[in-house]
């Protein structure tokens, strides 16, 4: 392979199952690189720093922003995640395919610092179905809700601005889909 492999993005609203299909298309492809972001949230049981996340202080966080080692960030419910440039460039260099799964905003702020990075939009199928998905969790209260379906119906216009576009109908499916993207199959 003479050219480096492109940074992968896939992005899209929430509830669309971004996480699942990862999930599913690393256990059956562990040598993609799914990238581990930074984050100034608190551990959740079970996790560990480095495999879930890195956990920084706010002042790591303020560091890494300030000195451009993030290649994007975001704030999210009190908390900042970013993505640590040095990590994706390093597994881009040795030809290892990368994939970050990140939010829309984060998605713009890659497209800005790497033109050449290839944004995939991960679609529902129909409105109705991402609306049975956000709100059959039943774990939130109707307000929480709305600002979600709100949040969803901003994230699926922007989807002209992305290189491709996989509607999730089947996960097996859109995870085949994805490693074709990404050369890996």
């Amino acid at each position: 392979m003479s050219e480096r492999p492109r940074l992968t993005v896939l992005s899209g609203p929430s509830g669309v199952g971004k996480s699942t299909v990862v999930a599913h298309m690393r256990k059956e492809h562990p040598e993609v690189w799914l990238s581990v972001s930074a984050t100034t949230r608190k551990p959740r049981p079970g996790e560990q720093h480095g495999v879930h996340y890195f956990f920084v202080t706010d002042e790591e966080m303020d560091k890494l922003i300030a000195n451009g080692e993030l290649l994007e960030w975001a704030e999210f419910a009190g908390n900042r995640y970013g993505t640590p440039r040095a990590a994706v460039l390093e597994r881009l260099e040795k030809g290892e395919p990368v994939l970050l799964e990140i939010d829309l905003q984060g998605a713009r702020q890659v497209r800005g610092s790497m033109s050449e990075a290839r944004l995939v939009f991960l679609a529902p199928p129909s409105w109705e179905e991402l609306v049975r998905r956000l709100t059959g969790r039943g774990t939130e209260p109707p307000e929480v809700i709305e600002r979600r379906l709100e949040a969803a119906r901003t994230e699926l216009a922007a989807e002209p601005e992305f290189d491709e576009t996989l509607v999730n109908t089947s996960v097996e499916d859109v995870a085949r889909e994805l490693l074709a993207l990404m050369d890996v199959v």
